[in-house]
């Protein structure tokens, strides 16, 4: 965020690549995977594959768990803690906060309703879409950003808090540089706090039944998660880091961990969200959340 009161603007529509072809959907309304498999990809081929995959996958996802999120909510993750009640941001008001992989952007509004001063970025212009529309309904405006996480249009040593709900990090080839982004935009005791697929999960089968609970693949084994459509070509990526790996990408950047976080399931919560579960939940954690802060004293009001 620039250093003067005015949020940076949102991308033209002559800033962005030319779009590609929308990505056949499936009858569940997300993008066909023609092909699964693990092989190394690069960030450029992330991000492209990434976009595609959010503009096409977001009235689905926000259809499926919009209801979920909220329109204006913080919600860290799939076991149900919430900032309100978390805290892990503390005192947002009059702060400078950037969220990244917004989606919808519900954070962000929630964010403004307690003061703070928030641009939402995402690379999705699908996602960023359905933010606009949830701006308007809510009449809790936020500015929207459509940008890649790995180079932050924003000036450095601007923002008191960076967040982000799984949003973002874990679909980045290359999170050593993302991280080093966050700290350079953040001040001096500024707050970056994110929260990701908990690594143990890489493991396990993707289901939501706790007897499926057993070791399918090897938790060290780092190459990337790839859905393929047709002639081969990438339409979706995840990419897994283990616990050491976040925390030395967070010290690498220049960031302090000030706590770990593995969210247990909330009392009485009774969502299904993919591979979490009320009953897995109790079993195994499924959220990771990183709790950092730039070194040095803050000089924001």
């Amino acid at each position: 965020m620039r250093p003067s009161s005015t949020p940076p603007p949102a991308a033209r529509p002559s800033d962005r690549p030319p779009a590609a072809d929308p990505l056949p959907l499936a009858s569940d309304g997300y993008p066909a995977a023609g092909g699964v498999e693990r092989r190394d990809t690069g960030s450029q081929e992330s991000v492209r594959a990434n976009r595609r995959w959010w503009d096409a996958a977001a009235p689905a996802y926000l259809a499926e768990h919009g209801d979920d999120l909220g329109a204006v909510d913080f919600l860290w993750c799939p076991e149900g803690l919430r900032e309100a009640e978390a805290g892990l941001l503390g005192p947002v008001a009059g702060r400078r906060v950037v969220e990244i992989g917004c989606g919808s952007a519900p954070c962000s509004r929630w964010l403004r309703r307690q003061g703070a001063e928030v641009v939402a970025l995402d690379l999705s212009a699908g996602m960023l879409a359905a933010a606009a529309a949830a701006n308007r309904a809510t009449g809790v405006p936020v500015p929207l950003l459509q940008a890649d996480v790995g180079a932050l249009p924003l000036a450095g040593d601007s923002v008191d808090v960076v967040c982000s709900a799984f949003g973002g990090l874990p679909f980045v080839a290359d999170v050593e540089a993302t991280l080093a982004e966050v700290a350079r935009v953040l001040r001096p005791g500024g707050r970056f706090v994110a929260s990701v697929n908990h690594p143990l999960r890489w493991a396990l089968p993707d289901s939501p039944d706790p007897a499926d609970l057993r070791v399918v693949g090897s938790y060290f084994d780092r190459t990337p998660y790839v859905e393929t459509g047709e002639d081969d070509e990438v339409v979706y990526v995840e990419h897994h880091r283990t616990v050491g790996d976040w925390v030395r990408a967070v010290v690498g950047a220049g960031l302090v961990l000030t706590d770990l976080v593995e969210p247990e399931w909330t009392p009485g919560r009774t969502e299904v969200w993919g591979q979490w579960s009320p009953a897995r939940g109790a079993l195994v954690p499924g959220t990771l959340i990183l709790v950092c802060s730039r070194p040095g004293t803050s000089t924001s009001g």
